[in-house]
Parts: C-alpha cells; sequence; structure tokens
C-alpha cells in the first residue's frame, strides 16, 4: 500500500511539473504600447504620437490603429493620414476589431454613411457573439443618422 502511495505521488508531482512547463507564456504587451494607451487615456495625442514615432516598433495593426487614433482624436485632427493608419492596420490585420470601429467613426465624420456601415458589417462578423467595438460603432451610427 506504501509503495502505491508512493508511486500516485510521484506521478502527481511528474504531472504537475509537466503541466508547469508546457502551459504558455502570457503575452505582454511592449512598453510603448502600454504608454501610448496612458497618454490617450489623459488626451495626451500629441505625445501619444511623438512616443509612436519614436518607438523602435515594427509597426504592427495595433500600432497602426493607436496611431490613427491619435491622429483622429487631437486638436487639430488630422483625418487623412488617420485614415492610412486605420488602413494599414487593416492591411495587417482585415479583422482588428478596434481599426474597424474607429475607421467607421472616420467615415462618418467624413459624412461616409455607407463606408462606415461597411464597417459595422465587417465588425458583425469579425465579432462572434458581438463586441464592444460593434456595439460603440452601432451607437455613433444611429446618432449620426438622428442628426440628418
Amino acid at each position: 500500500m506504501k509503495k502505491i502511495f508512493t508511486l500516485c505521488l510521484l506521478l502527481s508531482i511528474a504531472a504537475s511539473a509537466m503541466s508547469a512547463d508546457t502551459t504558455p507564456a502570457e503575452p505582454s504587451s511592449p512598453s510603448w504600447q502600454s504608454q501610448v494607451k496612458k497618454l490617450i487615456e489623459a488626451k495626451n495625442y500629441d505625445q501619444a504620437i511623438t512616443t509612436l514615432r519614436q518607438s523602435d516598433a515594427n509597426p504592427t495593426a495595433d500600432w497602426h490603429n493607436l496611431m490613427g487614433y491619435s491622429l483622429r482624436q487631437k486638436t487639430p485632427p488630422n483625418l487623412a493620414e488617420a485614415e492610412k493608419n486605420y488602413l494599414a492596420a487593416l492591411g495587417k490585420d482585415a479583422k482588428h476589431r478596434g481599426a474597424l470601429e474607429y475607421y467607421g467613426e472616420l467615415l462618418l465624420l467624413k459624412n461616409d454613411l455607407a463606408g462606415a456601415e461597411t464597417m459595422l458589417a465587417r465588425l458583425d462578423k469579425a465579432c462572434t457573439f458581438g463586441c464592444e467595438e460593434y456595439r460603440d460603432l452601432k451607437k455613433s451610427i444611429l446618432q449620426f443618422k438622428s442628426r440628418k
């Protein structure tokens, strides 16, 4: 009986050790990303743009999305450059929910309701069971329609 208990204990320890080794590491966001998000939360869009430009990151879909958002929100906004960045983000990841939402909002600023509704349809496909980005863009579209 003692041998069976010892064997079970050893197997349990071995299984725990193996599972600890095979657990994937949690992905961490690059340092520039958390810094830029803090700047955006503080509405310091010009500094967010500077930080993004100074980062040594290879521009990812997230990078382009944050750059587009900052360019769109700053005073005065740079909608042409924001649009280029949203399109670059979507070129890297066609289902990037943030870029789909924010590009849809930019299209509304340009009075392009059809384009915004296209982004909403793409978000509907990207969000399997609905998502915040879909709800936010849908709300923006409804508000846009109520003003017309």
